[in-house]
């Protein structure tokens, strides 16, 4: 079908084009061609999922293939959702990180915090934060900041703290309690065949080309409605108004043929940059449900190096910098011109999205699509008997 496309000197004519098969692709397809509508997907790489993606590795264990994807929510509606295309096994994981030698939770429990800085610790910043360690300092004892969070984030963005938003430490959780998991969300899983599966249902009974890139065959599509286009927004542009940022991660895989397990959770964060470039290593294992993890030989340890990509497959977060917000804010008011086009996703609208943020924030703007078609119709009846 591809090549037919690709060949074919008429464009082909579509109501919906969606770009992109991630979760915000493949979601708002979704409930695009489940209201009746006509959508098409294109996938610039050879599988349906973007980077919401596994495989297996030849010991036969299951690798997330673009870094560990632990979804959850506190929605039930979200979970009804998902649970469509899959059923969910329970896992609720439980970090660890590397610190004087020893394997502390993450994010840092308050026991932690008593037994090192004592009850009574004052902030060493007051007012208002301009950057992400005067954020953190606000909110967390410095000695914490200086072991588990400043060496992990440095590493992970490539610069001075001091040079990232203090947006970003949204993202950080220092605790009073000792409550082991990461989320405290009420549904917690990974689809019970894994993620591969999961986005294939997602988009099934919708055409899909693989291996098609839009924007080098723009004039191979006729988009009668609308064109939603989750990839980089700078890119859609050519980047007209410069380069936004990114970062991405390199993943070595590491097969340990006669251990059978070699960390004690799967995720170790490593925030010492004694320790290594890598800012956490992954034991799939771990993630694994124990009755099919016990029939396999040896274990697969998986370390993220953070790096900035400059090519935009290998995007994976917005850089979290004032430049960055507002050379966005430029490209994000250029796209509202088009009343045709719709660019979203977290490359789209260059923020952070967790997987059910993705989802949620694609079934908003489905339903937005849906009622201003509507709406459009409506107003297009009352011109005519008017």
């Amino acid at each position: 079908m591809k090549l037919v496309i690709l060949k074919c000197y008429m464009p082909l004519k579509i109501d919906y084009l969606v770009v992109g098969s991630g979760l915000t692709g493949g979601t708002i397809a979704r409930l695009l061609h489940e209201s009746g509508r006509e959508v098409v997907i294109l996938e610039k790489r050879n599988h349906i999922g973007g980077n919401v993606y596994d495989h297996f590795h030849p010991s036969g264990i299951r690798i997330h293939t673009y870094g560990p994807h632990y979804f959850r929510t506190n929605s039930e509606k979200l979970w009804n959702f998902v649970n469509r295309f899959s059923s969910f096994y329970k896992y609720e994981p439980s970090l660890k990180s590397f610190v004087d030698g020893n394997f502390e939770n993450w994010p840092v429990t308050g026991s932690y915090i008593k037994k090192t800085v004592g009850i009574n610790w004052k902030p060493s910043f007051y007012g208002l934060p301009a950057n992400f360690e005067e954020a953190s300092l606000k909110i967390m004892p410095e000695e914490i900041y200086l072991k588990f969070v400043k060496g992990y984030t440095e590493k992970q963005w490539g610069v001075n703290a001091k040079e990232l938003s203090a947006e970003l430490v949204k993202r950080f959780d220092v605790r009073e309690d000792d409550e082991p998991r990461l989320m405290r969300h009420k549904y917690q899983g990974i689809p019970s065949n894994g993620y591969a599966e999961f986005t294939r249902n997602l988009v099934e009974g919708i055409p899909v080309l693989l291996n098609v890139n839009y924007l080098t065959n723009k004039d191979m599509f006729d988009v009668k409605k609308k064109l939603i286009y989750t990839g980089p927004v700078d890119e859609f542009y050519n980047f007209q108004y410069g380069k936004l940022e990114y970062r991405g991660q390199k993943r070595e895989h590491t097969y340990f043929e006669d251990i059978n397990y070699y960390q004690p959770c799967g995720q170790v964060n490593y925030p010492m940059p004694e320790h290594g470039k890598h800012i956490r290593a992954l034991e799939w294992k771990h993630m694994i449900l124990k009755e099919f993890s016990d029939k396999i030989k040896g274990t697969v340890i998986t370390k993220e190096i953070p790096f900035t990509p400059q090519n935009t497959d290998e995007y994976e977060y917005p850089f979290p910098s004032e430049r960055n917000k507002l050379l966005y804010k430029k490209y994000e008011a250029k796209a509202r011109e088009d009343t045709k086009l719709l660019i979203c996703g977290r490359l789209g609208e260059y923020k952070y999205y967790d997987m059910d943020q993705a989802i949620a924030r694609a079934m908003e703007l489905s339903n937005e699509i849906i009622e201003n078609e509507y709406a459009a119709e409506e107003n297009y009846s009352t011109s005519l008997y008017s």
